[in-house]
């Protein structure tokens, strides 16, 4: 049978936790190059992040409609042979295997 959890080691991981946050809002609240640069690369991926929901959620139908293939193929509209190459045979005539033998 499993032992309860140690209310030790909860203790401990909530203090770790809380004196991480503390840090960092002390850190945040400093007039420092290096939390300057911070939030200007956070405030970039937040805006870079919210611009592509945006271009998803206005241009998502066409980008899948262009990449979905429709029809009936191999793979969607693929043709199964190219019609300019012999498919699978060979120089001397021989036929080789397909996927389908």
């Amino acid at each position: 049978m499993e032992e309860p959890w140690n209310f030790e080691f909860l203790s401990r991981i909530a203090d770790s936790c809380l004196s991480f946050l503390s840090e960092f809002v002390t850190d945040w609240l400093a007039n420092d190059m290096r939390v300057s640069i911070f939030k200007i690369l956070l405030s970039w991926l937040i805006f870079s992040l919210i611009a592509i929901h945006f271009a998803w959620k206005v241009y998502g139908n066409t980008v899948n409609d262009m990449y979905y293939r429709q029809g009936a193929g191999q793979n969607g509209g693929t043709p199964d042979t190219a019609p300019h190459l012999s498919g699978w045979e060979s120089a001397a005539g021989d036929t080789l295997k397909t996927h389908r033998d």
